[in-house]
């Protein structure tokens, strides 16, 4: 009997959710229609000949709505275009600080090998003057 118990009660918790989620599905489906149908006047075009003319305060609110979303719209823009110009003149100072280290490092490379050159120069010069002392001190 404690077997069948378990057995109702997972049954009828599975029915409550089942429920719930259908009772939640129906208040959004609810609640889109709402919307839609509230809101449905705003998308139509103004002007259609077959469609009824938007009362005053009506076409007030599109108007209002229009002007804020044009502001809302212009600064992000104006925005979006600084940042796009800053980010074009960063790539600019980054492309000519690249040339001016790549010019640099190509003159430290010509100094490393002359320096190179005149180190093997030198040690040429003194092991020459070694065999020189060394045969003049044999002799």
């Amino acid at each position: 009997m404690n077997a069948i118990r378990p057995e109702k009660t997972e049954t009828t918790e599975t029915e409550t959710v089942d429920n719930n989620l259908a009772a939640v599905t129906e208040v959004e489906a609810g609640i889109r229609d709402f919307v839609r149908n509230d809101i449905a006047y705003l998308r139509r075009p103004a002007a259609t000949t077959d469609a009824p003319p938007l009362d005053a305060s009506a076409e007030a609110t599109v108007n209002n709505v229009n002007s804020l979303i044009q502001r809302v719209a212009g600064t992000s823009l104006a925005e979006i275009e600084n940042l796009i110009s800053e980010l074009e003149s960063l790539r600019d100072l980054l492309h000519a600080e690249g040339q001016r280290v790549q010019r640099e490092i190509s003159g430290y490379a010509q100094l490393s090998q002359a320096a190179m050159k005149s180190t093997r120069m030198i040690a040429d010069n003194v092991a020459q003057w070694k065999r020189a002392a060394d045969g003049l001190r044999n002799s």
